[in-house]
């Protein structure tokens, strides 16, 4: 994590990273302030934070209360070398918790990150570097020298070469990349959480069975992100880049709606048009991209090329962002280790989704074949061993299909997780589910799994696949459980040459009759790939392009961002709106525009319907305002500081409204409840004095978002390569 530090007065020092900002000081006897605890006691602090932070995750998971559970920490200083300390960490529990808590317990303070780092002993590097910012690429790594070569299948160029290449990349595209966590849990089973230094927004999570498979995993998944623009997939690029010579790519084609608002005849053809407007309703509004929102420019398409006869199609950007997030893009060192990659995906996920809607059995792998690959049976075993019992299926569907599941059951809490991986090795299918299976996890993540279920209905609901597809967090039926397959065991082998991999894997599209829609990006240094299968590797279902589309924001965005200077009549018309659009109102405001706020301000939880309500504040709208206050208080989560402000505004309005209650009367104790500054704010909103309490003004130059406008920064650097490259 990078963290930068910026020198403010006196000895007061401001330290940075992420969306959060630290403030230290020192006591007064040593020159400061005193205005905010030390660098050192900040240290001390976050070991004994953490140790709690570990105790809270045991609790929770066992459902234990820590109202009366108390932690104290004590440095006990060496007084002959003070540097040399006892960190003494006390736990007072209460008589009911059973003697295997109280061990339990322990044990999960021993667990403690921050004294870990400390017994370990941490390896300091002090350097003067020219700029901050270009210099420092964590990653960055030498050409290998060839002494040292690791291949594995799948791969055109051994893991080093391949990771040395990607890094440099990156470090050309001026993305100061850094490794943000690692884990190892079981043997062979590694994965990491990579993100761009100075957007931490644009990150990427590798895995493999060794540390470098599973950072060139990461790598490779972020350049194919920022070839594919995903990491600003539903996101506002702001006026000067919506107007830009090119928005999204150098080959990119606008195309004007016809007079009607019918599709032009231009993008997509005849078999995708049967695929995403079956029922006649799609229209040229509903592709217009959400990152421009030029409308007057038309709709941006870009260029797939149709496999079967190499004819070029053009896909509306708003299509390819509203259905198919990351699925069916990749990089590799050739264009056909990225193809094979890209097509496994997306058999992988569309099986996943046949299987788990389906409640298909599968049939285990046999032992027998699970012994040729030691590596496999020995992170299976380790998990077993910590009590986690391990099915490994195969998930071909009688051996058409490259893919391989393995499910993990949790008995402590009744959950499971069922695991896809592909590719044309039955092997590497069966590590990839794995791999899968654990990454970013800790054994306590473990407990968050749903149980399976026998409820066909929620097991079909559509937004389960996308929790499987996101995080595999979704539910699957007991069905799937059953010891009576559906399909016998098939020992299947789609393997060769990367190239004849792909072959094949395109070849059984081919079979199925699925048209295939492949894009290459080559702008970046590396072969990356995007393919689209229509009516097979959609994430979310076509009739969202014209019921649920994120070009919704459109209607919303300039006038939330102008909030503030709205006059009443606009502020009127755009509640209306808000009313009208059947929109849930618990529908985040960063979602609903595209635009990222910092999260721990107002505008980063803000919702519809808090937005609709501090509208009918300002309009003095007071029925309209207190009917939705009480919902907010009712079902809406936000943080305990801006709950306390709406307890206190149902009380001011209740007051308002009452002809016989006065205000006066109340105050005084309403301010020792709630606060003299909540109680300002409060008043002067029913007033009408204060308008929009906690949002900050900006507009739609995107002043004060400093998330979103670092976010900005890195497309902008992806944007000037594409340039040069024109």
């Amino acid at each position: 994590m990078e963290i930068k530090v910026n020198f403010l007065d006196n000895l007061r020092l401001e330290a940075k990273f992420d969306d959060f900002t630290v403030i230290t000081d020192q006591p007064i006897r040593y020159k400061g302030d005193g205005s905010a605890p030390s660098p050192f006691d900040y240290f001390l602090a976050s070991s004994a934070l953490c140790a709690a932070y570990f105790v809270k995750v045991y609790c929770v998971s066992r459902d234990i209360p820590t109202d009366n559970i108390r932690l104290s920490q004590n440095n006990i200083v060496d007084p002959e070398n003070r540097y040399n300390q006892i960190f003494k960490i006390q736990v007072e529990l209460p008589d009911d918790i059973s003697d295997k808590d109280r061990q339990g317990i322990l044990r999960s303070i021993e667990r403690c990150t921050v004294k870990k780092v400390v017994q370990t002993g941490p390896e300091f590097q002090i350097e003067v570097v020219e700029n901050l910012d270009e210099d420092a690429q964590a990653l960055l790594m030498g050409a290998p020298d060839g002494s040292e070569l690791t291949y594995i299948e799948g791969k055109d160029l051994p893991l080093e070469q391949t990771i040395a290449n990607m890094t440099q990349i990156l470090a050309d595209l001026g993305m100061k990349i850094e490794i943000a966590s690692w884990r190892n849990i079981v043997p062979h089973v590694w994965s990491l959480h990579i993100r761009d230094a100075a957007s931490p927004m644009c990150f990427t999570n590798g895995k493999g069975a060794t540390k470098e498979a599973a950072l060139a995993s990461a790598l490779g998944e972020f350049i194919e992100r920022l070839s594919c623009n995903f990491f600003y997939n539903d996101q506002y690029f702001g006026e000067e880049l919506a107007n830009a010579e090119f928005i999204h790519y150098p080959n990119e084609k606008w195309f004007k709606p016809e007079a009607d608002d019918s599709l032009p005849d231009a993008i997509l053809d005849a078999y995708c048009r049967e695929v995403y407007d079956p029922d006649g309703e799609l229209r040229a509004s509903h592709l217009v991209d959400t990152n421009s929102g030029n409308t007057e420019r038309g709709i941006c398409a870009l260029p797939f090329v149709r496999h079967s006869d190499g004819e070029t199609v053009y896909f509306p950007s708003n299509l390819i962002e509203n259905l198919y997030l990351s699925n069916g893009m990749s990089a590799g060192n050739t264009l056909p280790e990225a193809q094979v990659q890209c097509l496994s995906e997306i058999f992988e996920r569309a099986v996943k989704k046949q299987i788990i809607e389906q409640e298909i059995a599968l049939p285990d792998v046999p032992e027998t074949v699970l012994a040729r690959y030691p590596h496999l049976v020995e992170g299976v075993q380790a998990l077993e061993a910590q009590g986690y019992p391990v099915l490994v299926k195969d998930a071909s569907l009688g051996g058409q299909f490259p893919v391989a599941c393995v499910t993990l059951m949790n008995p402590r809490t009744g959950g499971v997780f069922a695991s896809f991986g592909a590719h044309p090795s039955m092997a590497v299918a069966i590590e990839r589910s794995l791999t899968e299976l654990l990454q970013g996890r800790s054994f306590e993540g473990l407990n968050d799994l749903p149980p399976p279920t026998f409820n066909s209905m929620e097991v079909t609901e559509p937004n389960n696949f996308v929790e499987h597809f996101i995080d595999s967090s979704g539910v699957i039926s007991w069905r799937f459980f059953s010891a009576r397959s559906d399909y016998e065991f098939c020992e299947w082998d789609f393997s060769g040459s990367n190239q004849q991999e792909a072959d094949t894997l395109f070849g059984i599209f081919a079979e199925m009759g699925k048209e295939v829609y492949v894009a290459q990006h080559n702008d970046l240094g590396a072969p990356v790939c995007r393919i689209l299968v229509p009516d097979y590797s959609e994430v979310y279902p076509v009739e969202d392009l014209v019921w649920d589309n994120t070009n919704q924001a459109l209607s919303f965005r300039k006038d939330i961002l102008n909030l503030h200077q709205l006059s009443t009549n606009e502020l009127e018309d755009l509640v209306e709106r808000l009313e009208e659009s059947q929109l849930d109102n618990y529908t985040d405001i960063i979602t609903l525009i595209g635009v990222e706020f910092d999260e721990n301000t107002v505008w980063g939880q803000l919702t519809i319907l808090e937005l609709k309500l501090l509208i009918y504040l300002a309009l003095q709208r007071h029925e309209e305002a207190l009917e939705l206050v009480e919902a907010f208080l009712q079902y809406n989560d936000n943080t305990v500081e801006r709950v306390l402000f709406y307890r206190a505004m149902q009380a001011a309005l209740e007051i308002e409204l009452d002809e016989e209650l006065e205000m006066a009367d109340f105050l005084h104790n309403l301010q020792r409840m709630y606060g003299k500054e909540t109680m300002r704010a409060v008043v002067g909103s029913v007033e009408g004095s204060v308008t929009f309490a906690g949002l900050t003004p900006t507009n739609m130059q995107l002043e004060g978002l400093d998330k979103h406008q670092r976010l900005l920064d890195s497309y902008k650097k992806l944007h000037a390569a594409r340039a040069r490259t024109q």
